[in-house]
């Protein structure tokens, strides 16, 4: 495996095939993007409250949101420097907010865990939505590798 990925459930909710899903897709993401062999990420699932605090705190938004990013790598400083381990951070998702809106558009909850956390690992890569120009070019990427790995809506 190219990169190292921690996953927690904090629901104990996703099965066996969602938490096999998760891996293979972001070791899928990590080698299309050229990600460097032995980077890590963490994800974690929580429930609409946990995400809706962290948020609050990290966000300054008292609501709940479906996924969210923490970079660590945001100077992209060390990100290839063999000598240190390369944490790229950390993405928590709402699994009940992906049950919801899997629901709500009409798809599988494997695609909506799939695209929140391909979403999340393409922040920590330094993918944004900030404007019209990022938008387009981080959705553009998000359906490329959604479509590669075989998981369309």
């Amino acid at each position: 495996m190219s990169i190292n990925i921690e996953l927690h459930d904090e629901t104990n909710e996703l099965s066996e095939e969602q938490v096999k899903l998760v891996e293979t897709i972001i070791t899928f993401a990590a080698a299309e993007e050229n990600v460097p062999k032995g980077t890590e990420v963490s994800i974690t699932f929580v429930d609409d409250e946990a995400i809706r605090q962290i948020n609050k705190e990290y966000r300054n938004k008292d609501s709940v949101t479906d996924v969210i990013s923490f970079a660590l790598n945001d100077d992209e400083s060390d990100l290839f420097d063999k000598n240190i381990p390369n944490l790229l951070g950390d993405i928590i998702v709402s699994y009940p907010r992906a049950v919801f809106q899997a629901k709500e558009y009409g798809h599988t909850i494997n695609r909506e865990l799939g695209f929140l956390v391909v979403h999340g690992f393409l922040h920590l890569l330094g993918y944004d939505h900030m404007n019209d120009q990022e938008e387009k070019v981080m959705f553009k990427r998000q359906e490329e590798l959604f479509e590669a790995y075989g998981l369309q809506k």
